[in-house]
């Protein structure tokens, strides 16, 4: 792996990881009852996510014109770390709706 493709990982390293604290951090909002914090952050993890998509758009591409990135460790654990990203933003979407359909029962209780 060269220098720019240890680049690419790292960064999809970075906005992955970036990533899924936004996810996680949506989560505590919607659990304090505050879904505007919470869809913001989930917003700002579905940009990184897209951020990192391009870096591996980037890679498909150099792959597809015959310039195939060396698999490392370094680029597994890139890998790992952007489905580790989908899964916390997808888990995050449902368990803020959870929150929210909660919160709504709990209102629904008290009147």
């Amino acid at each position: 792996m060269d220098d720019k493709e240890y680049v690419k990982a790292f960064e999809i390293i970075s906005e992955a990881g970036d990533s899924k604290a936004l996810s996680m951090e949506a989560v505590q909002w919607a659990k304090k009852g505050d879904f505007e914090k919470a869809l913001e952050c989930l917003k700002a993890a579905r940009e990184k996510m897209n951020s990192v998509h391009d870096v591996q758009t980037d890679m498909f591409t150099e792959e597809a014109n015959g310039n195939p990135a060396k698999v490392n460790i370094i680029l597994v654990h890139a890998q790992d770390h952007l489905t580790m990203s989908i899964m916390a933003y997808d888990n995050a979407e449902m368990m803020i709706d959870l929150y929210k359909e909660l919160q709504e029962m709990k209102r629904k209780m008290d009147e």
